[in-house]
């Protein structure tokens, strides 16, 4: 995967938020490792709830009781990140469409924010996440193809697309598969084109996706 030069980022976007979330990704920590609710202080262990501070764009970890807490919340300040993870067969995108959205790689994720009151889109880099100046024009004729799209939770559940090495995947996911896929990118890239390594992340990483799109009760197929 080469990364061509990215593109500005918007300039309202906070970018300590997606810097904080990222070395919680990046971290090289053992797998039974017990870390601390960001918000009651209890232990929780790997695999536990995330909560997303939109005015902030913060992704937070949280034990059972403040995920909980926060469920159906939609005007508090936190929200729960949803274990939902949804392979859309059924999604059209055409190369033009692509190429309409003004993103410069094979791979992003796309996300309504509840702050802005818009559709905002990233991809990944060896820096981190990288803000693309997407077309308001471009998203909307994608909804009107893929109706689901208006179905994303804000700030919580984000499109991401992978049409790398000539895949056409497209997936509803929550917003923290999001920041875990950027963060195995900034751990993984080595040298200008990123190398074996990462190219083996991602498709492992696309590989536990389909895997948790089959699985019952935390995704469904469309």
């Amino acid at each position: 995967m080469t990364i061509a030069e990215p593109q500005r980022s918007h300039p309202s976007f906070p970018q300590q938020g997606w810097v904080a979330a990222l070395r919680g990704f990046t971290r090289k920590t053992s797998p039974v490792e017990a870390g601390r609710c960001e918000l009651c202080g209890a232990e929780i262990l790997p695999g536990h709830q995330h909560l997303v501070e939109p005015a902030g764009r913060r992704l937070l970890c949280c034990c059972q009781a403040c995920a909980v807490l926060f469920s159906n919340q939609a005007a508090a300040k936190y929200r729960r990140v949803p274990e939902r993870t949804e392979l859309l067969r059924g999604f059209h995108m055409s190369d033009l469409q692509w190429d309409a959205l003004r993103i410069p790689i094979d791979l992003a994720f796309f996300f309504r924010s509840s702050t802005t009151q818009g559709v905002v889109g990233f991809y990944p880099s060896p820096a981190g996440a990288t803000e693309s100046l997407l077309s308001f024009a471009a998203w909307e004729a994608l909804v009107a193809d893929n109706p689901m799209l208006a179905e994303l939770e804000s700030d919580v559940e984000a499109l991401l697309v992978n049409r790398l090495e000539e895949a056409r995947g497209y997936y509803r996911v929550p917003i923290d598969r999001c920041y875990e896929l950027v963060g195995l990118i900034r751990a993984h890239w080595q040298g200008l084109a990123g190398g074996a390594e990462v190219r083996d992340a991602i498709r492992n990483f696309f590989a536990r996706i389909e895997e948790a799109a089959r699985a019952p009760g935390l995704g469904s197929h469309a």
